[in-house]
């Protein structure tokens, strides 16, 4: 899959044909790949579209995703979502792409919106509401998939010019109740994304939008050009959903974080402030500090003197970013790639969760050639470019913002102290005796549920079989009997939340565990001995004789490859898994006795 990114990027195809010429090619590499996600797409619209399965093909790929696409037949979008029996359903997606254009939905209405009283536009309005949401709900009571919904462009044209927003109820307004409606409606729907192609269509600009010519042609609403630049913004919910996103901003400081070299300009001499030439950088800092307190850990690696460095977060009055708001520093003259092993390892997340912002090139070359997996960002020359370079990346999109993610700059603050307090532990025992250890087990509910799907998605490192689940697939699963467990780690330094998932399927007489995961910032204290005690001996109060795992490799969970057999479980043959393994439950195991377990009901 690397050689195949490779390729894409060293081909940068730009223009609709480079996509067609570069799917072609790929598709005939897609049987022998081993990709890092698989996702199953399905595009339904109302208009001709041409060039959409090439182009997403393409640049899912780049994106370490392999995608199945299911294009539905020109304006087939009724049919496919109506007839139980339709090609849609039986494809089964993991997102639904729905493409209704304006022209389609207003009929001659875009053209004689004022053959209406607005009473009766205003009725017809409530009705497109209610069929789109039938439509919606219909595919929603269907499948497990996402569905991302485009909402609808406002015209640009009113046969009364300027009288047009005089109007009660005019034909622009329609539209904007109607694009309020869905948004409304959906908004805490965990399951339908309204894509905002309203605001899309004016970032490209509608003259440009679609080419007219090609439009009476062959009813194509979209010009060829701009076809790459929406399947690009449909990356922003593709990654999340195939799991694919970075977690963590890696950050030079000299002419990146500000203006300037400190070691050679001093305090005063760097710019960062409200001047022309401090405040691009004030407003890179700005949007810096809006992801870090949304979840995103940001890191610092720079070539510098340290007292320096200190000195800049500590007495810069124009600083917005200060040294408590970076989880991991490397401020030294070791090369810069050596550096980010070193953060992901303190931070213990993949080097692939790692997005890089330096103003050297010769430093992201380095980076680019040692760490492919790293995401590297070319910054413009320009630091006025800088924060809308930083807007333009979409890789810290998640399906969920979960208090857990507002919480984690607090998390690592608190395993800094942990670090600490082991140094001063005569041994492991002692440092977790400790802790004063305590786990919360729950069952899934409506309040966890988000949270549990998120950890099945991003967990990598002690994930046992390493199976995605989105919130409506873990609701299948408690549908059908089977348990879900959450659970939740405290000890004297600080609450963790919810730190691991457990999913048990229920069979006649033995249970299996679907799903082992759990937090890389829990790992080493022996916190899955305590849940698997806790799993023993409910799997027994339950009347079942036997519990059985497996393990399934990845690139990054080897370290829990023997954790089954090194916890008294037997190999057994099986299909579930890589690997399967039995625990006879009338055989006791021994819970660590400094995790105290609390059953919450």
């Amino acid at each position: 899959m690397i050689n195949l990114i490779k390729k894409i990027n060293e081909k940068n195809p730009q223009t609709l044909s480079d996509f067609f010429a570069l799917s072609g090619e790929i598709k005939k590499e897609l049987p022998g790949l081993e990709p890092n996600r698989r996702i199953k797409i399905t595009f339904l619209s109302s208009f001709t579209t041409r060039g959409f399965e090439e182009t997403l093909l393409v640049k899912c790929c780049k994106a370490g995703i392999v995608p199945e696409i299911y294009i539905a037949d020109y304006n087939q979008y009724n049919q496919e979502i109506l007839d139980d029996s339709s090609g849609l359903y039986e494809f089964n997606p993991d997102l639904v792409i729905v493409f209704i254009d304006v022209r389609t939905l207003l009929g001659e209405l875009f053209f004689l919106p004022y053959t209406l009283t607005d009473e009766a536009r205003r009725a017809w309005a409530e009705e497109q509401v209610r069929n789109l949401g039938f439509l919606i709900d219909k595919l929603k009571s269907k499948l497990n998939a996402k569905i991302l919904f485009h909402n609808f462009e406002t015209p640009g044209h009113s046969p009364l010019g300027i009288l047009e927003n005089k109007q009660e109820f005019g034909l622009v307004e329609s539209i904007e109740w109607l694009n309020a409606e869905l948004r409304n409606r959906y908004k805490k729907d965990s399951q339908v994304f309204i894509f905002d192609f309203n605001a899309f269509a004016s970032d490209i600009g509608k003259r440009d939008l679609m080419d007219e010519k090609m439009y009476h042609l062959g009813d194509v609403k979209i010009a060829f050009d701009n076809i790459p630049i929406l399947c690009e913004s449909y990356l922003a919910y593709i990654k999340p959903i195939a799991s694919k996103f970075k977690k963590c901003i890696v950050l030079d400081l000299d002419n990146t974080l500000w203006g300037g070299v400190i070691g050679e300009d001093g305090l005063s001499g760097i710019r960062i402030g409200p001047t022309p030439g401090g405040r691009p950088f004030m407003e890179f800092q700005k949007h810096l500090l809006a992801l870090f307190q949304r979840g995103i850990i940001l890191a610092i690696n720079s070539k510098n003197n340290p007292d320096d460095v200190q000195e800049v977060f500590a007495s810069h009055p124009d600083m917005i970013l200060r040294e408590e708001h970076f989880s991991a520093v490397r401020i030294n003259w070791e090369d810069k790639a050596s550096n980010i092993r070193a953060i992901a390892a303190e931070l213990n997340i993949g080097v692939d969760s790692l997005v890089f912002f330096d103003d050297d090139k010769m430093n992201r070359e380095l980076v680019r050639m040692e760490l492919p997996e790293v995401m590297v960002v070319d910054l413009p020359e320009d630091p006025a470019l800088y924060a809308k370079t930083l807007l333009g990346i979409h890789d810290f999109n998640i399906l969920q913002l979960t208090e857990a993610d507002k919480e984690k700059s607090k998390l690592y603050a608190e395993e800094r102290r942990r670090k600490d307090f082991q140094v001063q532990a005569t041994d492991m025992d002692d440092f977790l005796s400790g802790l004063a250890m305590e786990i919360e087990i729950e069952e899934m509910n409506d309040f966890n549920r988000p949270r549990l799907a998120q950890l099945t998605q991003k967990t990598n490192q002690f994930n046992l079989t390493t199976r995605r689940y989105t919130e409506e697939q873990l609701e299948d699963f408690r549908k059908k009997g089977d348990r879900i467990f959450s659970i939740r780690a405290k000890d004297k330094f600080g609450d963790s939340g919810i730190i691991a998932v457990v999913i048990i399927q229920k069979k006649i007489d033995d249970w299996l565990i679907d799903t082992f995961l759990m937090s890389c910032r829990v790992i080493g204290r022996k916190i899955e001995n305590a849940i698997l005690s806790h799993l023993i001996r409910l799997t027994r109060e339950m009347g079942a004789q036997k519990l059985h795992g497996g393990y399934s490799p990845t690139e990054k969970n080897s370290q829990v490859q023997d954790f089954y057999k090194n916890n008294g479980f037997q190999a057994e043959e099986g299909s579930h898994f890589a690997q399967n393994w039995v625990y006879e439950v009338s055989n006791e195991y021994a819970t660590p006795g400094f995790v105290k377990i609390i059953i919450k009901q």
